[in-house]
């Protein structure tokens, strides 16, 4: 009887082994790994008093591992339209979309202080699998209480996904965050959307440890047409 128990289990075991090495292979076969045209790392030294902590991703200068999307997503961000909270003070909201993110004070898009954010409208309802987004790479920083959500609502009063969430006091307001602060650097950080449909991405910030103004250089949404 033990050995019957014994070939049962086994059975399963090799039967669910099965099943996962053959859903890996489909998954290969219609995913990729994210390109992204990344900018230059910027000339700019990396200042010695560096934030450091457990809420705090330590810095590195390894471009980290693509994620895996599936294959024919584009980036459907590009050229489309961009609101804000505040007006900017330095450069244009269609700058966030407009594919530029070099380390350059003409590619950055400043606001003032505060938690501010800005919105990028897709035209339509898309499944979103990658968001990347530039705050300021001109400089190696941290920017705090760094928040991504999505939404078929422009006013991001129903239906709303928080994709990304750093803000672990909760100092803006929609929770307490999970996710990890992290330095900016030429390769972004990219957030997966994991098939999420929404029309709207807006993102959230309060400046960062060298400065309390808020600076975007670009949102970019690889997306499919939601089915």
């Amino acid at each position: 009887m033990k050995n019957d128990l014994f070939k049962s289990l086994w059975t399963v075991a090799f039967t669910v082994a099965c099943f996962a090495s053959s859903a890996r292979a489909q998954d290969a076969k219609t995913t990729e790994p994210l390109k992204l045209n990344l900018p230059l790392h910027t000339l700019k030294g990396t200042p010695e008093d560096l934030p450091a902590g457990p809420n705090v991703e330590p810095p590195s200068d390894k471009e980290p591992t693509p994620l895996q999307v599936p294959k024919g997503v584009v980036n459907v961000a590009a050229g489309k339209t961009v609101s804000s909270s505040v007006p900017p003070f330095l450069g244009e909201l269609k700058q966030i979309t407009d594919g530029k993110k070099e380390a350059f004070d003409d590619d950055a898009v400043e606001m003032k202080k505060g938690v501010q954010w800005v919105q990028v409208d897709l035209g339509q309802s898309f499944a979103i699998h990658a968001v990347a987004m530039w705050h300021d790479h001109r400089y190696v920083q941290v920017m705090h209480d760094v928040i991504l959500q999505v939404s078929d609502d422009a006013e991001f009063k129903s239906g709303v996904t928080t994709l990304y969430n750093n803000d672990v006091d909760n100092t803006a307001g929609f929770g307490v965050g999970t996710d990890r602060e992290y330095f900016e650097m030429q390769w972004g950080r990219v957030v997966p959307g994991k098939g999420i449909k929404a029309r709207y991405v807006r993102g959230y910030s309060k400046g960062s440890n060298q400065s309390a103004l808020n600076c975007w250089q670009e949102i970019e949404v690889y997306a499919l047409p939601a089915k």
